[in-house]
């Protein structure tokens, strides 16, 4: 079982935090977050993968698996070390709405401040600290740091480059890495800074009984240095365009299907490999995350593989997935780490063998639990300890937001399951009832403590705007609601176990302080 204890956890993107500068970062901010959690006795921070983003802004399309998200540098942490001064940074426009974030302004500003930094820090390359990361991290900080240098250069995804470049021939790669030499290494620098930051957030909340779980894409984006490196792992044509692309069946949901476009694996090719490439992802995730969710888990059973040419994926197939020698691999080389499976959806036999042969925790989202005349494998009763049980995901609306859009039937029948009987929203009733789950770890989103509705919602899977840009305000995260946190994480014996193990441990500091003090006395005596 990967979660031995009860435990209580928050999902809150790093982009939702406050910040001065129009989007959350590993600056101050963050730590306050860290001290809340712990006041509010959570174990657990989930967020989403922080890979650097591209058009549409979403996480789960980076330009890198392996790569960290510029945007989450702080910046007052450069003025502190001198890299930047506070005028020039303030006087940039940094969105007008301090609750969403304005990536058109973040994107015009924020590489501007970074690149200033670069110029500025005479001396990083020659530390032994920037040294050891870029020996530590070289299988992929090479590759990544060309791909967006030339990206930057060329303005387009790779698809569209020069034959020579496209393909990576040696000419052609050893010309831009001497012409480009300036701006590969503003991209290490970023990078740099990036793990250096979030390294030092990960060991702040970790010595304050706080674990973090990182989510990563079982897909990779087309426009990314992954596919443009490792050509031969995926199902492309000889230009380097796929012959088919991942998506999901027509449901009862989307009579067309979900056509996402991601290029497929090569699974056999990968295998023959000793999946080198997923055991090297799965080992750099879990150098920054304590715990990992792996999102769409049935793909590595069968996935669904559609025509790259077709506009819809009603015309897909159905295809063989590595199944269980993937996660055989990535045992025997990184051992029992903690893994969460994301297992939502129509889930087959075959799925749900391969989740018991991994003995990962698969997912229960409690808003999918109330449909009236049907006895849902999300209702409460059929909760296992070896499960993780969200009120919501990144991908629902809020619960709040949820309630309101139900019917009077599925509100009657809700209420009266959790037995509380009006057409009110009530938090209490709806977050105590999840803490009290028999699963061993439960996850609430921010915006649920907090009674938010639609408008702190984060993503609307199918849409291509207004995602991923909500943002807490440093007022709406009060004690009031680190209290209410503390009281139904105790309740439901789900509260972090440190903060009894500090008490104890200052209390028989003072123990022996006193009876030290009282032998003292009695010498002198």
């Amino acid at each position: 079982m990967v979660f031995e204890k009860r435990q209580a956890g928050v999902l809150l993107p790093i982009f939702s935090l406050p910040s001065k500068y129009g989007i959350g970062t590993f600056g101050r901010e963050a730590y306050n977050f860290i001290d809340k959690l712990k006041a509010g006795k959570q174990s657990y921070w989930q967020v989403l993968p922080h890979g650097p983003t591209g058009y549409g802004d979403s996480p789960y399309q980076p330009y890198s698996t392996f790569a960290g998200n510029p945007y989450f540098i702080d910046l007052e942490m450069l003025i502190e070390d001198g890299l930047l001064s506070r005028e020039e940074v303030e006087s940039c426009n940094w969105g007008e709405n301090p609750s969403y974030v304005d990536y058109d302004a973040i994107a015009k500003n924020r590489f501007v401040m970074l690149r200033k930094a670069f110029e500025n820090d005479k001396t990083y390359a020659e530390s032994a600290e920037y040294k050891k990361f870029e020996k530590h991290n070289s299988y992929w900080l090479e590759d990544h740091c060309l791909y967006m240098a030339l990206r930057d250069e060329k303005g387009t995804s790779w698809l569209n480059w020069e034959k020579g470049e496209k393909l990576r021939e040696e000419e052609a790669m050893e010309a831009a890495k001497v012409r480009l030499a300036t701006d590969i290494a503003y991209h290490k620098y970023m990078q740099f800074l990036f793990f250096k930051q979030w390294a030092a957030l990960k060991a702040y909340a970790n010595k304050n009984g706080i674990e973090l779980i990182g989510d990563i894409p079982i897909y990779l984006s087309l426009d990314s240095s992954d596919v443009w490196s490792n050509k031969h792992l995926f199902d492309l044509k000889k230009d380097g365009s796929p012959k088919e692309v991942a998506g999901c069946p027509p449901d009862a949901f989307s009579k067309t299907g979900q056509l996402w476009g991601n290029p497929l694996y090569l699974w056999k090719v990968h295998k023959e490999e000793n999946f080198h490439w997923w055991v090297s992802r799965m080992k750099a995730i879990f150098e920054m995350y304590d715990v990992v969710r792996i999102d769409h888990f049935r793909g590595f059973e069968k996935f669904y593989s559609i025509p790259a040419k077709d506009t819809t994926a009603e015309n897909g197939k159905w295809k063989k997935g590595p199944g269980i020698d993937l996660f055989n691999a990535i045992k025997k080389e990184l051992g029992n780490v903690k893994i969460i499976a994301e297992d939502l959806g129509t889930i087959t036999p075959g799925v749900r063998k391969l989740l018991d042969e991994t003995g990962y925790p698969g997912m229960k989202i409690m808003q999918f639990a109330f449909s009236k005349g049907v006895e849902s494998e999300y209702l409460l009763h059929n909760h296992i300890k070896n499960c993780v049980v969200y009120a919501g995901t990144h991908d629902n609306q809020t619960s709040k937001g949820w309630y309101d859009s139900l019917t009077w039937e599925e509100k009657n029948y809700s209420g009266q399951y959790m037995m509380f009987y009006t057409e009110e929203w009530e938090k209490n009733r709806f977050i105590r009832h999840t803490l009290s789950s028999p699963a061993n770890l439960v996850i609430v989103p921010v915006q649920d403590y907090l009674e938010l509705g639609d408008e702190a919602r984060i993503n609307t899977p199918g849409t291509a705007v207004n995602n991923w840009k909500w943002r807490l305000q440093p007022e709406q995260f009060d004690d009031e609601t680190c209290r209410y946190m503390d009281y139904v994480a105790t309740l439901y014996y789900r509260d972090n176990k440190i903060i009894e193990k500090e008490k104890a441990e200052k209390e028989a500091a003072e123990k022996a302080a006193k009876e030290l003090a009282e032998k003292e006395n009695q010498t002198k005596e």
